[in-house]
């Protein structure tokens, strides 16, 4: 039970997470295709998700092989805490809105591209956003005790099993319930910030566990898994969150804010209106 437990609890936070980077990711993608009409955009969304879920499952299984060397595992520490703190200066000292991305732009005399191109430049996003996902998930998921199940490359099956769910799940909170997201971030702007911090967290967990590697052995290689360290972990995650939760005030979504209109409209297979 105990097992099943800490299992449950993985996965839950990877759903929020996943959550919470889905709805990031959805703006960006709702900005990318909106120069389209409107049944081109919904096809390429869709496109873009059908693509997505593919690389994310091969990549899956390409990780699965590589996860335990240590050299895979340092540089997914170092793009997870990049990428946290890339996202956390921009958005901090820039004092750059959470939604800015989905303000209207300037109008500029540029070249729009072509269906295709858009579709391309949707796959290769969802390429970057799938790699996000996985590394973290990976990161935390690794460190779980073996569930008894086989094992699928390097992977314990059970530790696959919440990976695989975990970037499921968030392809589904992409397409269905991405505005909701979307929303929860306008109404608390602090939860984005803290979303890249808990990324940048668990990039320092993956770089506990690479340093705890048997061919690094800068630390003892038990440690990972220690109640202590896993304990300290979730709390500190913990905080974070709850940190981020009461930052910023909930604050009521203006009708001039775009935001979740713009993610709404161009979800792949929504009915057409009028």
């Amino acid at each position: 039970m105990e097992l099943l437990l800490e299992y449950a609890w993985v996965l839950l936070v990877l759903i929020a997470l996943e959550g919470l980077l889905a709805a990031d990711n959805a703006l960006v993608l709702a900005i990318m295709v909106k120069h389209l009409p409107e049944e081109q955009r919904k096809k390429a969304l869709f496109y873009g998700l059908l693509g997505a879920f593919v690389f994310r499952i091969g990549s899956l299984f390409l990780i699965s092989f590589l996860v335990d060397v240590w050299q895979v595992q340092a540089i997914g520490a170092l793009y997870l805490l990049y990428i946290s703190i890339n996202h956390t200066l921009k958005h901090v000292i820039k004092g750059k809105k959470p939604t800015e991305d989905a303000q209207p732009l300037p109008d500029k005399p540029k070249k729009q591209s072509g269906f295709w191109m858009t579709v391309f430049k949707v796959e290769v996003a969802d390429i970057a956003f799938a790699v996000d996902s996985i590394l973290a998930a990976v990161a935390l998921a690794v460190a779980l005790p073996p569930s008894g199940l086989a094992n699928i490359g390097g992977l314990d099956g059970g530790q696959f099993i919440v990976i695989f769910l975990g970037g499921f799940i968030g392809l589904i909170i992409m397409r269905f319930a991405a505005s909701y997201f979307v929303k929860l971030l306008q109404q608390r702007p602090g939860l984005e910030v803290a979303a890249f911090l808990i990324v940048g967290w668990v990039g320092v967990k993956l770089a506990v566990i690479t340093l705890a590697h048997p061919d690094v052995a800068l630390i003892d290689h038990h440690f990972p898994e220690s109640s202590i360290w896993k304990s300290s972990f979730y709390i500190v995650l913990v905080l974070i969150a709850v940190i981020g939760w009461f930052s910023s005030s909930k604050g009521k979504v203006q009708d001039e804010d775009n935001a979740i209109k713009e993610v709404e409209d161009q979800q792949p297979g929504k009915t057409l209106q009028g």
